[in-house]
C-alpha cells in the first residue's frame, strides 16, 4: 500500500474480515447526518497490524486486532475523565467519521484497537466487536434481571442470549411476527420462550433490551416489563417513538438508551466471551458482495451475523 504511513498514535491494519451490522444501514441511507464523505463503511474490523505510528504502545506489527464503532475520543473532557468516553462530544466513529473496514487496509487509533482472543477465528470474532460490545453494555444496563426480554433477535441478541444464559438468566426472544425461523433459532440458543413482538410473554419481564431499531416497540416493551423494571434501547438509530399513556411508564419503570461503547466495555467483553464461550452464527460474503450482504441484512434474510471476507 503506497502513501504515507500511520500518523502519531495510529496503526495501519491489513483487513482480514469486517462484520456487517445494522448501524451500517442508516449511515448508508443518510439517516445519520454527519458522515465523512467520501466514506468507507464498516466498524467490526478484524485485521493484522502492518505498521505503527509514533507513540504507539502495547501493540506490535503482525498482531491481530479488532476495531469497533468508537474510533477515538478526546481524552480530555469531563466525560472522558470519568470513564464515559462513549459520551465524548468530540468522539469520532469507525465507518462513519473514520474510514472503516470494507477495504483491504484501514487506519485506526491504537488506543481504540483491541487485541483479540486466540480462541476465536477471524469470522467468529468479528461480530463481537459491535454486536457483542453494544449487547454487553446493554446487558449491564438491564441490571440483575432474571427474566430478560430481547426484542429483535439478530446479531446482537444471539450473542447476548448466550451471555445471559451463562449468567443464569431466562431469555424471552421477540421477533418479527410470524418469523418462525428466528424464533426457532432463539430456542436453539436456550431461550425460555420465543414469539412475535406483537404479543406479551408468558411472564412479566424484569428488563427488556430493544435491538430492533423500531420506536413502535418501546410501548410494547414497557407493557411487558413489571413495575420497577427497565427497558433499554440499544440502537444508535431508532425510528420515532409513538406517544403512549403514562401508565406504561408509571410504576417506577425506567426507559434508557445505550450510547456507543467504552474501551473498558471492549476489554471486559473480550475477556468474558471465551469463558461463556460465545459462539457466533456467521454468514460469510466476499468483500465484492458487500451490497448484497447489506440488502440481506435489511430484509432479514439470515439469522446471526454477516461478515465480509478478503481472499
Amino acid at each position: 500500500m503506497g502513501g504515507p504511513g500511520p500518523a502519531t498514535g495510529q496503526i495501519l491494519i491489513r483487513v482480514r474480515c469486517c462484520g456487517v451490522w445494522r448501524t451500517d444501514l442508516p449511515v448508508l441511507d443518510g439517516e445519520l447526518s454527519e458522515p465523512k464523505l467520501p466514506l468507507v463503511l464498516g466498524h467490526q474490523i478484524v485485521g493484522t497490524v502492518t505498521a505503527l505510528g509514533s507513540e504507539v504502545e502495547g501493540l506490535v506489527e503482525g498482531q491481530r486486532v479488532g476495531v469497533p464503532w468508537l474510533g477515538r475520543a478526546c481524552g480530555e473532557c469531563a466525560f472522558c475523565r470519568r470513564g464515559s468516553e462513549n459520551l465524548c462530544e468530540r468522539a469520532v466513529f469507525t465507518g462513519y467519521q473514520i474510514d472503516g473496514g470494507y477495504a483491504e487496509y484501514a487506519v485506526a487509533h491504537a488506543r481504540f484497537a483491541f487485541p483479540l482472543p486466540g480462541s476465536f477465528s477471524d469470522l467468529q470474532v468479528a461480530p463481537l466487536l459491535c454486536a457483542g460490545l453494544i449487547g454487553h453494555r446493554a446487558l449491564g444496563m438491564a441490571g440483575d434481571a432474571e427474566h430478560l426480554g430481547l426484542y429483535g433477535f439478530g446479531s446482537s441478541a444471539h450473542i447476548v442470549a448466550q451471555v445471559a444464559r451463562y449468567q443464569g438468566r431466562k431469555v424471552y426472544a421477540f421477533t418479527r411476527p410470524g418469523d418462525e425461523r428466528a424464533q426457532a433459532f432463539a430456542r436453539e440458543l436456550g431461550a425460555a420462550w420465543a414469539g412475535g413482538s406483537d404479543v406479551l410473554p408468558p411472564v412479566s419481564l424484569d428488563a427488556a433490551i430493544l435491538f430492533a431499531p423500531a420506536g413502535t416497540l418501546v410501548p410494547r416493551a414497557l407493557r411487558a416489563v413489571r413495575p420497577g423494571g427497565t427497558v433499554v434501547c440499544a440502537g444508535i438509530h431508532m425510528s420515532d417513538i409513538p406517544s403512549f399513556p403514562y401508565e406504561l411508564l408509571w410504576g417506577e419503570r425506567t426507559l434508557r438508551s445505550v450510547a456507543n461503547l467504552t474501551r473498558r466495555d471492549g476489554l471486559e467483553f473480550l475477556e468474558l466471551a471465551p469463558r461463556v464461550p460465545v459462539r457466533t452464527e456467521v454468514h460469510a460474503y466476499p468483500m465484492e458482495q458487500a451490497n448484497r450482504a447489506l440488502e440481506d441484512l435489511r430484509l432479514g434474510r439470515f439469522s446471526g451475523s454477516a461478515v465480509l471476507t478478503l481472499s
